[in-house]
């Protein structure tokens, strides 16, 4: 699966991990593998601008998902574009320091969270928080074993 990401800010990221949490993530959720998925890793005032724009939110936030294409809905001689995932790593890192993550293991359940979003999942209702965040936890679950890598 093709997955494009761009890095439009100053801090340090594993952006090679990302992908490959991404390309895990649609593997294990049956996204068809010529599908594109962008991430797009940008600065707090882009965060802002986005979140304001597209959500009406003043401020920056942690991830925002902008779906394009279902699986197995786009055009047979177009591309087929799962959609886009915006995180900003500056957030993610203040998060992850009051919930006793690192930068990294918070930018990975944000990526996931992103995906799942692209997916059609959300987190409305209690019982669709439960099983968005489950299926999160499971995932990340399963990319640390499948990568070798723990954090």
């Amino acid at each position: 699966m093709p997955v494009f990401l761009s890095d439009e800010q100053d801090r340090e990221v594993d952006a090679e991990d990302l992908v490959a949490l991404v390309q895990h993530v649609v593997r294990e959720r049956s996204v068809p593998q010529d599908m594109e998925v962008s991430v797009l890793l940008v600065d707090r005032d882009t965060m802002s601008a986005l979140n304001a724009q597209h959500m009406g939110k003043e401020g920056p936030t942690d991830v925002l998902a902008f779906p394009i294409d279902e699986p197995g809905e786009s055009a047979p001689a177009g591309p087929a574009i799962l959609g886009d995932v915006v995180l900003c790593p500056a957030v993610a890192a203040e998060q992850a320091a009051g919930l006793g993550r690192t930068e990294h293991e918070e930018l990975r359940l944000l990526t996931v969270h992103g995906i799942l979003h692209l997916l059609g999942m959300d987190h409305a209702e209690p019982e669709d928080e439960r099983e968005m965040f489950g299926l999160t936890d499971e995932l990340l679950a399963s990319y640390a074993t499948s990568s070798g890598s723990g954090s």
